[in-house]
């Protein structure tokens, strides 16, 4: 349970709290996943890429042409004929042709292998969204949670404005009676302007909060509901580090697409050496042909044929190609092994980040206690002469500064054990909808009024 707040603080949040619909995680998600430019570029992308099966597999089914030609021609000519006779002659004709050709390629080993390729590309793509897919949840729920970071930020900078309000308002008091010294006058008002310094700051990191939601799900004037008092604090299942890490290395989508590029590599490497090999094709036609000349032909003509090529040299461009791909190939398999890494060390430290979260919401909440009964403390023996003001003061700002580190921590432990599930790529709305059961709807952030 959430320790409870000073007098000041409760009433800051209860001033803040608006009775409107509020907008949750799971709903600023739909919103997100509707209207991101990121996901539906993602998306796109893998559109496009799914395209690259049937281009491939074009080169390996028959293709059909028809070409039709219509010439009209103009001859003039003049010369001397056998007899010893010159002669002018002028003669216009047309001529006419069409042609039909079927195209089928029997063998070419370059066209298989693009073919066989493809798999790997479309697998890699399909793989890259559903990582954008679950990229954008995690930010998304980092946006949101960033919200009501700062909003907890700006509740506690208000309450600790007025509790320094509140002592100024006393030490001068005290002082008009001669109980103080100016001093402590001085020190009062000091930390009053130093508060509203702090208030304005933290306003200003909410208004950016709430511009770097919007940036996400697009403009969106609805509060948003804060976390509420009860938090389960619960350890990841299986409570095991190893295993998040293994499954991690097995089943995330980044390194999934980072294996299926380095396989469509390797394919390029047999699509260059193709190069060398010999590729033969069938040819089936039929070709008509007219002509208006008085000497020309008719012709009706079928054909069929195979074309044969044997590559013998092409100036070392093949094995050029070759050894590109080859190069490529090794690139990816150290994309692969550096993205495993990656995504090993984001398990590990998410696993720990989340039993830390634990651990520091339990430290935070015994905090509090502490720094409450401190100014207790303080501000008794500011009575009777033992403590400063300057003491007083910097009690209280260690009271509010431990209750937002206790917001603070909370929001932490939701961010590292979705982080965890991002690692293992089993992140989805469902989980979404755990972490947003323990939102308040009555409870509200109000959006900036500019």
């Amino acid at each position: 349970m959430r320790t409870s707040f000073s007098i000041l603080l409760l009433t800051s949040l209860a001033t803040l709290a608006a009775p409107s619909q509020a907008e949750d995680l799971l709903q600023i998600y739909d919103l997100a996943a509707q209207s991101a430019p990121s996901l539906r570029e993602s998306e796109q992308r893998l559109f496009a890429t799914r395209e690259a099966r049937p281009q491939a597999r074009a080169l390996l089914l028959p293709s059909l042409s028809l070409v039709g030609e219509l010439d009209y021609q103009n001859v003039e000519s003049s010369g001397t004929s056998s007899l010893g006779m010159d002669y002018e002659r002028t003669d216009e004709f047309s001529s006419r042709g069409a042609r039909a050709v079927v195209n089928q390629s029997l063998f070419n080993r370059a066209s298989w292998m693009t073919l066989k390729q493809t798999d790997h590309v479309i697998a890699q793509a399909e793989a890259e969204f559903r990582n954008a897919q679950i990229a954008l949840m995690v930010q998304t729920t980092e946006a949101y949670f960033a919200v009501l970071r700062a909003a907890d930020f700006v509740t506690v900078n208000e309450a600790l404005l007025r509790a320094n309000e509140r002592q100024l308002e006393q030490s001068k008091q005290r002082f008009d009676v001669g109980l103080v010294a100016i001093t402590d006058v001085n020190e009062s008002q000091a930390a009053f302007d130093r508060s509203r310094a702090d208030v304005i700051a933290a306003r200003n990191l909410l208004g950016n909060a709430w511009e770097a939601l919007r940036t996400i799900v697009g403009p969106i004037q609805a509060p948003l509901a804060r976390l509420g008092e009860t938090l389960p604090l619960a350890p990841p299942e299986p409570n095991d580090l190893n295993t998040w890490a293994e499954t991690a290395l097995s089943g995330n989508y980044g390194v999934i697409a980072a294996g299926e590029a380095a396989n469509a590599a390797r394919k390029s490497i047999e699509i260059q050496r193709s190069g060398h090999y010999p590729t033969l094709d069938l040819q089936a036609g039929y070709d008509v042909a007219r002509s208006g000349a008085e000497t020309g032909t008719d012709a009706d003509t079928g054909f069929v044929g195979l074309s044969l090529n044997v590559p013998l040299f092409q100036g070392g461009a093949v094995s050029s190609r070759t050894r590109e791909a080859g190069y490529n190939f090794r690139a990816a398999q150290d994309r692969l092994d550096q993205t495993r890494r990656q995504v090993h060390q984001q398990a590990k430290d998410a696993f720990r980040g989340v039993l830390s979260s634990i651990e520091d919401v339990k430290a935070r909440q015994a905090a509090i206690v502490s720094a409450r009964s401190a100014l207790e403390s303080t501000q008794a023996g500011l009575e009777v002469g033992t403590r400063t003001q300057v003491d007083v003061l910097n009690a209280q700002r260690n009271l509010f500064q431990a209750e937002y580190d206790y917001l603070n921590a909370r929001y932490s432990y939701i961010i590292n054990g979705i982080k965890l599930h991002q690692a293992t790529s089993t992140l989805s709305r469902e989980t979404l909808a755990k972490a947003n059961a323990w939102l308040d709807p009555a409870d509200l952030v109000p959006p900036p009024a500019y």
